[in-house]
């Protein structure tokens, strides 16, 4: 996914090991992630004069980027990837993915899975002192409803208060990922809810809004009217630098956090140690899989003839050297991907096939009718097998793997062209061209978006106009199971079910290629706790506990 588009492909952090008496989520054998931290390395060079002081004690700075285009409202994608920080929502999780209370402190879904009954917490208050109600989250709901795909509201149909502190919602069929929005979607306050709204944000969450510099910083502040744990600290500050800038502040001791990638992770300062932190935070190229010919209603092309033969699309799976670049690459700081969901119980391994195999590729190019030309690329009917594989060119971690995984596949006889484009212009030649993409979170609703032919062409979620009809009844099936461990099977059919799917042993509508570890430089005096495995990178992961980090030192 892209990092500055805004609208519904913002929308897709989400989570569910369901806890409570309705659900629960066999298998989800996940841990806190892994936090590898290291402190030897020297000492960095010392930036200029500092532009902000280290930590008292009462204050941080933290350079952890996520600076959202669409401003701080949940109804328009805020708080999908982390911590909405100043909303509250229904339910949270905690550090090992499970699902508990928090505004809600009972819910309950009816047999039939269509009803969810929810009962709020006594006293809560938004960060003006207000009460909040279930008016205002039946408020929230229909306004999340009215934005037309900017909040995924699965098959929402309706919500009422049944009293002050007791809400019904009502699906129009049972939709077993809803639940994901009770996760993320933040509780916007009725009463102060209006234009503007975006840029000065007011909840319930841990958090009191304070200030924007666009491009530059956000203030904010512990909310006072608060319920859970309140922060130790009086003051924090996200500043929004480059990368560059990021690395020279944490250097210059101006931070007491700071998000770095695999090409700066190596020079700790002394002061800090580093933090990886593992995730689900997936890189892979998605092929467009019709064939060339058809356009868009705003007469975008649609379709690669090379791609579009599952054969490429296969043979490019089995060569590509996931290991070599996840090491090669992203310096180790990573892990091979093998689908959208590597690990997640809805994951199926048997789609699997081997990577690294070129000798396997080949033989399967020629067994298909594409054949080696005098230039080195093969050929089939006259057409070569080449393309043009899109990144955006702010990234450069996505450039690096386009690059490389061009270099692998040169022996194979596919030649591939890699551009650096700017998102508007991915939007518009998605559709016709192979693009290096993203995804990742914790819900299987991710296996709807990126494969389901009902996805095809909308927004970001199927750019590939992927179709297969046996595995859109196999997510059917899922969505509409009554638990989450009755929907596990089908989400794995639909990857391979022994004779056809969306994965690798399958159609190979995709070639994923690794996940990512979220690395930062974090002050070694800050003590923030345990660690979620992290979904997407957009927003603030790393925070989903900041009202709990403490400063260790006097």
């Amino acid at each position: 996914m892209k990092a500055s588009f805004s609208h519904s492909v913002l929308v897709k952090a989400c989570a569910l090991a369901f806890a409570g008496s309705v659900f629960s989520l066999a298998g989800c054998s996940q841990q806190s992630a892994p936090a590898k931290t290291d402190a030897s390395a020297p000492q960095a060079p010392a930036a200029s004069a500092a532009a902000g002081s280290a930590a008292t004690g009462k204050r941080l700075v933290l350079a952890i980027r996520g600076e959202p285009d669409q401003g701080f409202d949940p109804i328009k994608g805020w708080g999908q990837y982390g911590n909405p920080l100043f909303q509250s929502t229904l339910l949270k999780r905690d550090d090992k993915l499970a699902v508990h209370g928090d505004l809600a402190s009972k819910w309950e879904l009816s047999q039939d899975a269509k009803t969810w009954t929810i009962t709020l917490r006594d006293g809560v208050k938004f960060s003006d002192g207000q009460p909040l109600t279930a008016d205002d989250v039946v408020f929230t709901y229909e306004q999340g409803q009215k934005a037309a795909g900017t909040v995924d509201m699965g098959e929402f149909e309706s919500i009422k208060a049944i009293n002050p502190t007791t809400v019904e919602i009502k699906l129009k069929k049972p939709h077993i990922t809803f639940v994901n929005t009770l996760v993320t979607l933040g509780i916007v306050p009725k009463h102060a809810y209006q234009d503007g709204y975006a840029d000065n944000p007011m909840g319930s969450g841990p958090f009191k809004f304070v200030s924007w510099s666009k491009g530059q910083q956000m203030i904010v502040e512990p909310n006072p009217h608060y319920y859970g744990n309140k922060s130790a600290f009086e003051r924090i500050t996200f500043l929004y630098t480059a990368e560059d800038a990021t690395v020279a502040a944490a250097r210059a001791g101006q931070v007491q956090m700071a998000v770095v990638t695999p090409a700066t992770a190596g020079n700790v300062p002394e002061k800090m140690q580093r933090v990886a932190v593992d995730s689900v935070d997936n890189r892979g190229i998605m092929f467009p899989t019709e064939p060339s010919g058809k356009k868009t209603a705003a007469g975008r092309p649609i379709g690669n003839d090379v791609t579009a033969d599952v054969a490429i699309r296969k043979a490019i799976n089995i060569a590509v050297d996931r290991k070599k670049l996840t090491e090669g690459v992203l310096g180790g700081y990573g892990t091979p991907a093998w689908g959208v969901a590597d690990g997640l119980p809805w994951d199926n391994p048997e789609q699997r096939l081997p990577d690294n195999d070129m000798e396997g590729a080949k033989a399967m190019l020629d067994a298909a009718g594409w054949k080696v030309g005098a230039n080195g690329v093969r050929e089939k009917n006259g057409k070569p097998a080449q393309f043009t594989l899109l990144y955006p060119a702010h990234d450069n971690t996505r450039q690096a793997l386009a690059v490389a995984v061009a270099d692998m596949l040169k022996p194979l006889g596919i030649q591939v062209d890699v551009s650096g484009k700017s998102w508007d212009d991915i939007e518009r030649d998605m559709h016709s061209s192979p693009v290096l993409m993203g995804w990742g979170s914790h819900d299987p609703i991710d296996l709807y978006r990126v494969y389901a032919s009902k996805f095809a062409g909308v927004e970001f979620y199927n750019p590939g106009y992927y179709k297969n009809a046996t595995a859109d009844k196999h997510m059917d099936a899922a969505q509409a199971s009554n638990s989450v461990d009755a929907s596990l099977p089908h989400w794995k059919n639909a990857q391979w079910d022994g004779q056809t799917g969306f994965g690798m042993k399958g159609d190979a509508a995709w070639a994923w290629l690794v996940n990512l570890q979220h690395i930062y430089f974090v002050d070694k005096c800050l003590d923030i706790g345990p660690r979620q495995i992290e979904p997407h990178g957009h927003g603030y992961p790393i925070t989903w506990n900041m009202q709990d980090w403490k400063w260790t030192c006097q």
